[in-house]
């Protein structure tokens, strides 16, 4: 869907993402054991929060076009990384309470990874794409090489809590309950 959404499809993906965000979220924050677990808890919730809520609906809001939703795309997009920061946080608190090496897992190492790399279109967006102050604001490659990596960041970032949920639990119940979702809303989001 790289179309402009209508009103309704762009509601209902609105809808889907923040349901998807705090109720899977909140699915994936009790694993394995159907309990909240503080501080642990807060990563995958946090994570699934900012990485697929905010930044989903960021995603489709920017579809609209303009310069109010332009401006939201960025705020949505910035506040979702803020919101991985603090599960990260919550997940480095953890580990140093249960006195654990950090970044051991495929999935650590990715998450780092992704939390440094969506740093680059975040910043780049701020300084180069902003509608207010931008420093190119209107240049066409800038803003492919922006909505591709930014895209690239984000579907790799579902992969990589998808995977977290894999570390989690085996069930295939669970896992279709966090995977399926982020493959019906990965067209229209990332293409």
């Amino acid at each position: 869907m790289a179309s402009k959404p209508s009103s309704t499809s762009y509601q209902l993906l609105v809808l889907a993402f923040a349901v998807y965000a705090v109720g899977v979220g909140y699915f994936a924050a009790t694993r394995p054991n159907g309990k909240w677990r503080s501080p642990f808890s807060w990563h995958p919730f946090l994570m699934t929060v900012g990485m697929v809520g905010c930044m989903g609906i960021g995603s489709v809001t920017k579809k609209l076009g303009g310069y109010t939703n332009t401006k939201l795309h960025g705020m949505l997009a910035s506040g979702g990384f803020l919101l991985a920061l603090g599960g990260f946080y919550a997940i480095y608190r953890n580990k140093n309470l249960w006195e654990k090496p950090h970044f051991t897992t495929v999935h650590g190492k990715a998450g780092l990874a992704l939390l440094i790399a969506t740093v680059g279109p975040m910043l780049f967006g701020v300084v180069f794409l902003h509608p207010d102050w931008g420093l190119d604001k209107t240049n066409k490659d800038y803003r492919k090489l922006h909505k591709m990596f930014s895209r690239i960041c984000m579907g790799c970032s579902w992969c990589t809590a998808l995977y977290g949920m894999y570390s989690m639990t085996k069930d295939p119940v669970e896992l279709a309950i966090y995977g399926v979702p982020l493959l019906i809303l990965a067209p229209f989001t990332l293409v």
